[in-house]
């Protein structure tokens, strides 16, 4: 496949030793990979290993196949089948993780005529790669969820669990600290170290970088970076005097609890439901206790850059959530919010997808971030496709190269519609 480097191959040498900044899911996916797969030696450096602010840890996680972008099928079709098989992937001699994974699938809901077209063209892409969905009319809708209110409804389209298809949500935490863990067992070291600044070099041909520099004080050499920051992944490629579209953008994420009625079958049938996600831009998916569900929505107003994580907008699930919720499933006319939390989207305002691959500027660093919310669901093709490029020069299993960062400079977005 096609390298994404910036000088000439025949000038690539394998690494032997890699830094990565950012010790989330994707670094630690990355850096798993590289040792696993190449023999690379690792280290990772992570500010904070309790992993408080990370969206790792407080990300709502699920996982999609219905995006409106060929290479986002297929990352995360790749990633699907790795997170299906995780436990043996990532297993440290007996003991198997687990991550929850489930998958009723997504159910998203159209109200207008060109919200139905929209839905009937990504049905159109993504069975072209193997993704199984279905397109529900108002009465099918009705039938199949006899929850729903389909008032105002045009059509759903629903995702399938198939052999090369599904969608459902997992624990994210459980899945990063399974790659961290894999990683440590293998050789790969993480220091709790927060970089401020590198050093490179520079010659006729290109620039290198050669070290990181730590708030300890510690230098830390390397023949390869990467960037792995998430949400401030564009304040290290600041160091660098590189500029990146990422900013942390809040969502806030509510529990909710229910009356519920084991009797009633309308009742057990939501607690079934798939990830909903109204035309209003409001989500929900029923938790495993009976009568319990998590909810979202975009945020009210400006989505402001790095808003704090202990100001939950309460006002968001009073004067928008809620209403919706009630006038989509009658059932959640009476609830209680149980408990809420807020964490960090890495927001790429370019185009909502992922920046993958080389740095414009030095022939030893990459990055990967600005997933917009779907990182934790495409970490293990990403930090796969990575972890090739680095080590080889190329992609050898999925091109990634769609998701290059040098789109950036020629101005080409790769516009994804369904950001959530």
């Amino acid at each position: 496949m096609r390298s994404q480097q910036t000088w000439d191959t025949r000038e690539w040498q394998r690494p032997l030793h890699v830094v990565i900044v950012g010790g989330g899911v994707m670094g630690a996916a990355t850096a798993w990979f590289l040792t696993r797969e190449h023999g690379v030696r690792v280290t990772v450096l992570e500010r904070d290993a309790s992993y408080m602010r990370a969206s790792s840890a407080l990300s709502a996680c699920a996982i999609r196949q219905q995006f409106s972008t060929a290479i986002n099928i297929r990352v995360s079709q790749d990633s699907l089948a790795f997170y299906r098989n995780i436990g043996t992937e990532l297993a440290v001699g007996d003991e198997r993780p687990t991550i929850g994974l489930v998958e009723p699938g997504y159910l998203y809901l159209a109200a207008t005529a060109a919200g139905a077209a929209t839905l009937r063209e990504q049905h159109t892409l993504q069975a072209e790669h193997a993704v199984h969905t279905a397109l529900l009319t108002p009465n099918a809708l009705s039938s199949r969820f006899p929850w729903i209110s389909t008032d105002g409804l045009v059509l759903g389209s629903l995702g399938l669990s198939t052999a090369t298809s599904g969608e459902g949500w997992f624990d994210g935490y459980a899945a990063m600290q399974a790659f961290r863990r894999a990683a440590t067992a293998i050789g790969v070291q993480f220091l709790e170290e927060e970089a401020v600044g590198f050093e490179s070099s520079a010659n006729d041909h290109t620039s290198r970088v050669q070290a990181v520099h730590t708030a300890s004080g510690q230098r830390i050499a390397g023949e390869a970076f990467v960037i792995a920051a998430g949400a401030w992944s564009a304040g290290v490629a600041n160091m660098l005097g590189l500029t990146l579209p990422v900013y942390a953008r809040k969502r806030d994420v509510f529990a909710i609890e229910t009356t519920f009625d084991p009797a009633d079958p309308a009742h057990l049938a939501l607690g079934q439901a798939p990830l909903v996600i109204d035309p209003s831009g409001v989500w929900f998916r029923p938790e495993a206790q009976p009568g319990q569900f998590l909810c979202g929505a975009p945020p009210r107003g400006d989505d402001v850059n790095d808003a704090p994580l202990d100001q939950v907008d309460h006002g968001l699930f009073d004067e928008i959530i809620w209403p919706a919720l009630a006038a989509r499933v009658p059932a959640f006319d009476t609830l209680r919010v149980t408990s809420s939390w807020a964490g960090y989207y890495e927001m790429n305002t370019f185009d909502h997808n992922g920046l993958v691959g080389a740095l414009g500027g030095y022939a030893n660093a990459y990055t990967a971030c600005g997933f917009s919310g779907h990182g934790l669901q495409q970490a293990p093709v990403v930090g796969r496709g990575l972890a090739e490029l680095i080590a080889t020069g190329e992609y050898l299993t999925l091109d990634l190269t769609p998701l290059r960062v040098s789109r950036l400079a020629e101005g080409r977005p790769l516009l994804e519609k369904n950001v959530i």
